[in-house]
């Protein structure tokens, strides 16, 4: 295997494991049974970090072991492994900074992608019933996404200022220094 090649299977995995470990870890519960987590910051560093196919592993990979991992979190397995790659795909990797104009204007259409993915799987399961009949109802299904959106929210806040930090001390500089050596 090439240096190159492992550099970013290591790279991979250790994003994903933080993708995985600091989605468990709540900050806040929400009343839908989700909660507010630093998850989706990885998902959307990952984007930054990695070329696009491994930062789509790291998400499906982390997001997809959160799950399967949390208490209830199981039967959101597909949606995750399916909706958290392309949150990371739409981020861009080229270039040495993490916050571009281009990641900026990406946490539109992670919201989008992230909202309507959660919220027509989670129509599915109430149709495939699923879930309890007190979950029914198209209030119960806008309350669920407008608290799914405080989570986009809260991990876009989080992504942009952590971004402009690491970008401040030239992380991805430092780190894709190692990416050549051997």
């Amino acid at each position: 295997m090439k240096r190159k090649s492992l550099y970013y299977l290591v790279l991979t995995a250790l994003l994903a494991a933080l993708t995985a470990a600091l989605t468990m870890l709540p900050v806040m519960k929400l009343p839908n049974g989700g909660s507010v987590h630093l998850g989706d910051l990885f998902v959307l560093l990952a984007g930054c970090l990695l070329p696009t196919p491994y930062a789509m592993a790291a998400a499906a990979i982390g997001g997809g072991l959160a799950d399967l991992f949390s208490t209830g979190g199981q039967p959101w397995i597909p949606a995750t492994i399916l909706i958290k790659p392309i949150v990371a795909g739409l981020m861009s990797a080229k270039g040495p900074r993490l916050l571009t104009r281009r990641n900026a204007l990406m946490a539109l259409p992670y919201a989008a992608v992230t909202l309507a993915g959660y919220g027509f799987y989670e129509l599915l399961l109430v149709a495939l019933g699923l879930f309890a009949d007190e979950r029914v109802g198209t209030a119960i299904l806008a309350a669920s996404v407008s608290l799914n959106a405080l989570q986009v929210i809260v991990s876009a806040l989080l992504f942009f200022a952590l971004a402009a930090a690491l970008d401040r001390i030239g992380f991805k500089q430092k780190l894709m220094r190692w990416e050549g050596r051997g």
